[in-house]
């Protein structure tokens, strides 16, 4: 409590952070103030809620994040990519100057513009008699505290200590990656003095492919076939996302019906660092039925011999025979909203069975 009482007393007095500010825990023990070897005032409350003092955290930049548009083939069969990306690199410029400092050694000076402070408090006025204070980050020394005088900064980086450098760098995509999948160049993102530069993530986004889905590590693709096809047989081709042509064939008395799946096992994607193991090919099958009328009508009992017979059922007196029509939902017979068959009686909409509920 003592520590945290000289802080709170540097803290809250202006003259002995000004102090401080200028010449650390020394100033303010020949002012009269005694305590531990402490960096600045705040590191005695780090020490006790900040997990051990400002010195001994990780400083780090932010990591930086581009999407990757990526094929199908790609994530299939694997591929390497440049990629151009603009980041802060510690400028190097020496001479008179030294790397990374901005300008001379000993150029730096307390801001005279925020008083070494970082911040400014800026007064509006925001109606008669009535003004607020905005706090904002310093924009002659951008929330440093410090600048470089002008006459001593550095040409190259005009004193920013950090300049704009473009830099290429090859994302190697391997087979079995999936989409969104993230690839990390640890330490590639913006440099910046007194920090550990961040990440650059690559976040791969996958397009859409006209013949294929993923799902997992299977493919799922469709196929359309004829209804000759599939009641009497078919042989198809199917070209592979590493451009191999596959040769399918239903087997000898085999009925495909529409919406069959059938597959090819180890035809899939790779599986990831493990591309040699892939997953299923998966075949989804339409069968397409002829156009109306498209067999003449002397000929329909020849094809009636061939096929299953068909179920005939006893028309009685009792019965109403009626038209079968195409359902047609744009007509005016029925209600635009939700399309319900069903209209309403004189007496109003019908209401459904409540649920009771305990």
């Amino acid at each position: 409590f003592k520590l945290i009482s000289q802080a709170y007393e540097v803290l809250s007095d202006p003259k002995k952070r000004d102090l401080y500010d200028q010449g650390g825990e020394q100033a303010i023990k020949e002012g009269g103030l005694s305590g531990g070897s402490f960096s600045s005032p705040m590191d005695i409350f780090d020490m006790f809620f900040g997990g051990g003092g400002r010195m001994n955290r990780e400083r780090r930049g932010k990591n930086v994040v581009h999407q990757l548009g990526v094929s199908l083939e790609d994530l299939y069969n694997g591929i390497t990519r440049k990629l151009a990306l603009q980041k802060n690199v510690i400028c190097g410029k020496f001479n008179f100057f030294v790397k990374g400092y901005g300008g001379k050694r000993g150029a730096v000076e307390k801001c005279p513009v925020c008083k070494g402070r970082g911040m400014q408090v800026l007064v509006q006025q925001i109606g008669p008699g009535m003004v607020q204070q905005i706090q904002t980050v310093c924009p002659e020394c951008k929330g440093q505290g410090e600048r470089i005088n002008p006459k001593d900064r550095c040409d190259n980086c005009n004193g920013c200590k950090v300049v704009r450098e473009k830099k290429i760098i090859e994302v190697h995509v391997d087979k079995g990656m999936k989409d969104g999948q993230k690839i990390v160049f640890h330490g590639e993102g913006d440099q910046e003095p007194d920090l550990e530069p961040g990440d650059v993530i690559i976040v791969l986004d996958q397009k859409d492919h006209s013949v294929f889905q993923r799902r997992g590590h299977d493919l799922i693709t469709k196929m359309r076939i004829q209804l000759s096809e599939a009641l009497c047989g078919f042989r198809k081709t199917i070209e592979t996302l590493d451009n191999r042509v596959l040769v399918i064939a239903s087997r000898p008395g085999e009925v495909i019906k529409h919406g069959d799946l059938k597959c090819i096992y180890n035809e899939g994607m790779p599986i990831y660092k493990s591309p040699m193991d892939k997953g299923s090919l998966i075949i989804q099958f339409l069968v397409q039925f002829p156009e109306h009328y498209w067999l003449p009508r002397e000929k329909l009992s020849l094809l009636e011999a061939l096929l299953p017979p068909r179920e005939d059922i006893m028309i009685t007196d009792e019965m109403d025979q009626v038209d079968l029509e195409d359902f047609d939902p744009s007509e005016q017979t029925y209600r635009n909203s939700g399309g319900e068959v069903y209209e309403e009686d004189e007496e109003g909409p019908r209401t459904g069975v409540q649920c009771q509920t305990s």
